[in-house]
Order: structure tokens, then sequence, then C-alpha cells
């Protein structure tokens, strides 16, 4: 830079000043980096989420699977040959029948007097909410094994019972020692059991459907029965059915206390049996396997029966289990043919 004639340095001239700004500017726009068009959406590379964590959870539970699995084939103690030989007899067979047959009678007598024990608390009545409310409070306080015994010695207590005027002549008379055998006293002692917990469960899915549904289709003019089976009941169920599946399950297994009065039910039998051979293990394997071999059933049945009376709430109903093997397989294939470099070598 020139100095001018008092020491003080002389500015450039404007020409200069120009040349240097555009020098300045070119360099400036030679560092920056290349504008790209800009990209749409659909070209945007889709990155999936990651879960690390959820499948360390799945490799924890594998290996104690595994564990478990290698336990079962290794141990002696399980006594594998004696369950093959008795998994499939015909005495396993019939017990099993038998408590079938206890869970299916408890169950329908038990759900059609629940329901009419819900309907009775319901109702505007005093009286028939007293009823109901005494029968659930009695029937839920004293154990089920307490029940049984009580019916199954109902002669013991009571040698004849009568048909007539309270405290007056009898019209007919009957012993009751051929009134109820074993399995009737079973069946009658699951059924009044389970109808308190089923009548609370009923009534547990009619108060959850909204008041105001019924005070709208009364004020449309559809009749009460039809509101109830048509508005009420399809939006219960989906309250009542969970609970209700539970509750069946629960029953199920709960038919093993009748061996308390020696019926030939699955879980007696299998005492039985290894009241006889000494194989405790393998012979509760038998009865737990095939425990488990109905639950799944029941649950199963439970998962469509929920999936039907979903139609009204969800947009798309549940998918099964196998829409869902169907839906993975397809996406595994999707991400398999979208990979970089797929099918080059092929």
């Amino acid at each position: 830079m020139p100095a001018t004639g008092f020491g003080v340095p002389r500015l450039p001239a404007a020409r200069e000043l120009t040349v240097s700004t555009t020098s300045l500017t070119s360099a400036t726009a030679a560092t920056d980096p290349p504008h790209s068009p800009a990209l749409q959406d659909a070209d945007l590379p889709v990155i999936g989420r990651r879960h690390p964590w959820r499948w360390v959870g799945v490799a924890v539970v594998l290996v104690l699977l595994a564990m478990f699995a290698h336990g079962l084939i290794t141990n002696p103690g399980w006594d594998w040959p004696t369950f093959f030989q008795f998994f499939t007899t015909r005495t396993i067979f019939s017990a099993l029948a038998v408590t079938l047959q206890l869970t299916l009678y408890g169950t329908v007598l038990g759900f059609a007097l629940g329901a009419v024990i819900a309907t009775m608390r319901l109702s505007s009545s005093p009286f028939l909410q007293v009823v109901a409310w005494g029968y659930i409070w009695v029937f839920r306080s004293i154990p089920l094994i307490v029940q049984l015994l009580f019916w199954f010695n109902l002669a013991y207590l009571y040698q004849e019972l009568s048909i007539g005027i309270p405290f007056g002549p009898e019209f007919v008379r009957f012993s009751t020692n051929n009134l109820f055998g074993p399995l009737g006293a079973a069946v009658l002692g699951l059924a009044l059991h389970q109808a308190a917990y089923a009548a609370e469960i009923i009534r547990g899915g009619i108060i959850s459907v909204d008041q105001g549904q019924s005070e709208a289709a009364a004020a449309l003019g559809i009749p009460r029965s039809r509101q109830f089976f048509r508005i009420v009941l399809p939006q219960a169920m989906r309250s009542i059915l969970p609970n209700g599946a539970n509750e069946v399950i629960q029953l199920f297994k709960g038919t093993s206390i009748v061996s308390v009065m020696a019926i030939p039910e699955l879980f007696y039998q299998v005492q039985v049996i290894y009241g006889r051979n000494s194989r405790v293990v393998p012979l509760l394997m038998v009865a737990t396997v095939w425990y488990i071999v109905l639950t799944t059933l029941l649950s199963i049945a439970q998962f469509y029966l929920e999936r039907y009376f979903a139609r009204g709430t969800s947009r798309s109903l549940p998918p099964t289990p196998i829409q869902r093997v169907r839906r993975t397989w397809r996406t595994l294939q999707a991400k398999a043919t979208a990979r970089p470099g797929a099918g080059v070598a092929s």
C-alpha cells in the first residue's frame, strides 16, 4: 500500500476495492459446498427403528427356555417313558371326559344362574337386590371345598326332604340318600359357586356401557328388549368375555378339587395310579400336560370370541396368529428385496 505525504497510508482506489471484493466473493464461492437438488419425500431413505434391548430380552428368554428344555431332556427324574406309557391310556381319557363334563355343566349352569342373579341386582326392586346381594355374599365367602363337602354330606344333615306347606302338611317326601350322587353333588356345588362370580362379571359388563346409549335408544322409541340385545349386550360382551373366559379356565382347573369326593376326574385318577406304582412326577406331568392342552384350546376360543365382538369398536379386526405370521414374512421379504445389492449374485 503506497504512503501519503504525511506518512498516512493511501487508501486504494475504488477500482482496486471492486477487484478485491470480487476476488473475495469468488474465493468464498469456491469454498462453499455445491448445492444439491431438493429430494422428494419418496426419494428419502427409510431407516427402520431399532430395538436393541428387545433383542437382548429375546436372547435371554431363549437361553432360559433352552436351559429348561435341556433339563427336561437330560434329567432322568422326569421319567419320560412312564409319562408316554400313561399319557394316552383309556383310564386317562375317561378321567379327562369327567373333567370336561364337570367344566361344561358348571359353566352352563353357573352362567345361566349368574345371569339371573345379575338381572336381580340391576333391577329397581330393593327386595331382589338384597336377595341377589345375599346370594353372592354367601357363596363367595364360603370356600369351594367346604361347599362341595356340604352338598356331598347332605344326607347326614337331612335324611329326608319334603314338599308341602311350611310347618304344615307334606305332599311329597323323598330320601336324600339317593338325591345326589357324588357327580351330582360336585356339579351342584361348582354351579352354585360359579354363579356368584358369573353374576358379578355379567353385572360389571352391563354397567360398563354408557347409560346415555340406552336413553338415546329409548328416545328413538326402540323397545327395551331390543335396546338390551342389540345395543347394550354386544358392547357389554367385550367386558364380560375376558373375565368370563378366565373364570371358565379357573373352573376347568378347579375341578381337581372334587378329588376329595373320590370322583374319577383327571387329577384323582392320576393320584390313584401313582399311588400304585409310586411314579409321582411322570403322572403329575400327565395331568399337567393335559391341563395345558385344554387350557390352550379354551384360550384360542376366547381369542376368536373377543375378535368377533370387537367388530363394532375397531376399524380393523385384530389379526389372527396366522395373519401375523404372514405379515411378518411379507415384511422380511420386502426388506430382503429392498436391500442394496440383493439379487446381484443371482
